[in-house]
């Protein structure tokens, strides 16, 4: 619900001001009419110290929160429980702070007679689409404990796939950023001090001391605006990563890239599909289905293609077809797709595509561990060894005068 400040005349022709709570401004004028019979102004209250309160909160509701919610949901209203009852209790139970805030303030709007997706869409910003519109399609057709069910297996699958590919790339991230933290420490700290009494011998020095030494002061020297620059890149690429062009740039480098680009592609290609399924199953026609997953794919640059299918659609093309004009997507999903519209079973079908190129891009996570690693020990090796060499060929070269 939402809180209105009002300035309205009464029938005394007196006017009053105060505040009114109400799903949206036409059910607070509603409201207001049943007594004042002008209203003069309406607009809604500011919250004051929401903001700072929700600072604690994540900044999405995960796909793990999405599913226990979408469990939760399909079995109380098997149990029978009233739609703004099941809400409440679920609104106590769950441990996320952004999805109690969301499922309290739809209680309250279900509690007045508002449908769930469209207290969802008010209330839940954070909330995918894929999530408001499927709940919605279930109210309209009547069977929104199994649209519940299906958001929970979709939910599952995606949280267990993105899981997977996150631990995979976890360590290899680790490794290299620590192995950049020992470095530059030995370059800055350490190296001078054992290398200082080289400069006593008089001696020219080995090539590779002299750029050891020279890597060295240059470090010693310039840390503080070095990371005043990586601090200042960094930042630039981020704000610029936040733009429109930027998250189309980013996303179509991502998809070319070596190893990650392969399984960014198997994502993509699994997530069109589940997502494809999901809706399908819930009686969504396929030009709004499409028209959802080009709001909710990760991959902009294939998201911006996918939204350019839907007018080919709404004229008559089929969805084979159009995707076909979409960049970056495996041939088997599209020949897949063909397949499961000419024998109208499109939604199993897309369930096992989305399971196979989950499968495709756990193992493409392995993979690609499995050729990071010995990468990384093999370009540490090289780095350690050179610092070694730098700093023992003086002493043969010291070794060697005194026996002379």
């Amino acid at each position: 619900m939402t809180t209105y400040k009002y300035r309205a005349q009464a029938e005394d022709g007196k006017s009053y001001t105060g505040v009114v709570e109400a799903y949206d401004e036409y059910a607070a004028i509603e409201k207001l009419r049943r007594t004042y019979p002008i209203i003069e102004q309406l607009a809604p209250v500011k919250e004051k110290s929401g903001a700072s309160l929700r600072f604690n909160e994540p900044l999405w509701v995960s796909d793990r929160t999405l599913s226990v919610v979408s469990s939760q949901f399909a079995i109380m209203l098997r149990a029978g429980l009233p739609m703004h009852r099941v809400v409440e209790l679920i609104a106590a139970q769950t441990g996320d702070r952004l999805m109690k805030r969301i499922l309290l303030a739809c209680a309250a709007d279900v509690a007045a007679g508002y449908s769930l997706a469209r207290s969802l869409e008010k209330n839940g910003s954070k909330i995918p689409a894929v999530f408001i519109e499927t709940v919605r399609a279930g109210e309209e057709s009547g069977t929104l404990e199994h649209s519940f069910e299906r958001l929970q297996n979709y939910y599952d699958r995606s949280h267990k796939m993105r899981a997977k590919v996150r631990s995979a790339l976890t360590y290899p991230i680790v490794v290299i950023i620590l192995a950049i933290i020992t470095i530059s420490i030995v370059m800055v700290v350490l190296v001078p001090q054992m290398i200082s009494s080289f400069a006593t011998l008089g001696a020219q020095l080995p090539l590779p001391t002299r750029i050891l030494i020279g890597f060295s002061n240059f470090m010693g020297r310039f840390w503080p605006l070095l990371l005043i620059l990586a601090a200042v890149i960094g930042a630039g690429l981020y704000m610029y990563g936040r733009t429109e062009s930027g998250k189309l740039n980013y996303s179509k480098l991502r998809l070319k890239l070596p190893v990650l680009g392969k399984i960014a592609r198997m994502n993509n290609a699994a997530q069109i599909a589940n997502t494809m399924s999901t809706l399908l199953g819930v009686g969504l026609p396929v030009n709004r289905a499409v028209e959802i997953v080009s709001r909710v794919l990760d991959a902009r640059s294939v998201a911006a293609d996918m939204e350019r299918c839907v007018p080919g659609l709404e004229s008559g093309s089929t969805l084979a077809d159009t995707l076909e004009d979409v960049d970056n997507l495996p041939g088997m999903l599209v020949e897949m797709t063909r397949v499961g519209e000419e024998s109208g079973s499109m939604e199993d079908t897309l369930n096992t595509v989305g399971g196979f190129y989950e499968g495709e891009a756990m193992r493409a996570s392995d993979q690609a561990l499995a050729m990071l690693e010995p990468l990384i020990t093999i370009i540490l090796g090289v780095f350690v060894g050179f610092i070694v060499i730098s700093i023992y060929m003086p002493m043969f070269t010291m070794y060697g005068s005194f026996g002379a």
